[in-house]
């Protein structure tokens, strides 16, 4: 089962995070990483899908970090059931699986992040952030799967892209190419805050929420 940690008396301030695992260890790790961070708190954790649908609304986390492979229902139809129950919640999946297939399906059920279980620690607390900060955190490997599915020889020019700016437009093109914002702040020698300002900018200009949601417009 699942357990229910002890209240954070500064959660209004913190950001809260569920966890759906039904590895032990995984979920206990997650579980001290999240609860032991500055500015995060761990809300509950559940070891199903079927759990995490009864425990989940009652915390209304900022942020759920969903496994997919779970013992009753995939996290995936989990991620949806609890999209519809709890819309402003975001959900980070966090798995073994780098298939197109498992990404396209996590995305299409409303999460906003898929990371990697080879993913560092620090890198998690990253992504929950940049989660919280309107991003859509992706391992690598993911991001370019998704750029290629979605690449095209040609691809047309929306009348919003055509309100980029220059620069704009330069760090949308290295999103296309697979690249995460702190690998666009090195190729570009500008600072990680300026390219977060720019896709903020980007995203509004667009009209989308997310890294995946830009470069799908882009690209189409």
């Amino acid at each position: 089962m699942g357990t229910q940690p002890k209240e954070n008396k500064n959660s209004s301030m913190s950001l809260n995070v569920a966890i759906v695992e039904d590895s032990l260890k995984i979920r206990g790790t997650l579980a001290q990483l999240i609860a032991g961070a500055p500015g995060f708190d761990c809300v509950c954790t559940c070891d199903s899908g079927e759990e995490a649908l009864r425990l989940v609304p009652k915390y209304t986390p900022d942020i759920v970090i969903m496994d997919i492979q779970l013992p009753d229902l995939s996290g995936i139809e989990c991620t949806a059931r609890l999209k519809r129950l709890l819309p402003k919640t975001q959900v980070m999946i966090f798995t073994v699986y780098e298939d197109n297939d498992q990404i396209f399906q996590a995305l299409k059920a409303g999460a906003s992040g898929y990371l990697l279980k080879r993913t560092t620690p620090a890198e998690i607390l990253e992504a929950l952030t940049e989660i919280r900060q309107g991003g859509a955190p992706m391992s690598s490997e993911v991001a370019r799967k998704v750029v290629q599915s979605f690449r095209q020889d040609e691809p047309a020019r929306s009348p919003e892209v055509e309100q980029l700016s220059r620069r704009e437009e330069e760090i949308l093109g290295l999103l296309t190419q697979g690249y995460v914002a702190k690998e666009i702040a090195g190729k570009l020698s500008i600072s990680y805050d300026t390219v977060r300002s720019h896709l903020k900018h980007i995203y509004e200009k667009l009209h989308v929420r997310s890294r995946t949601e830009a470069v799908i417009k882009y690209m189409q």
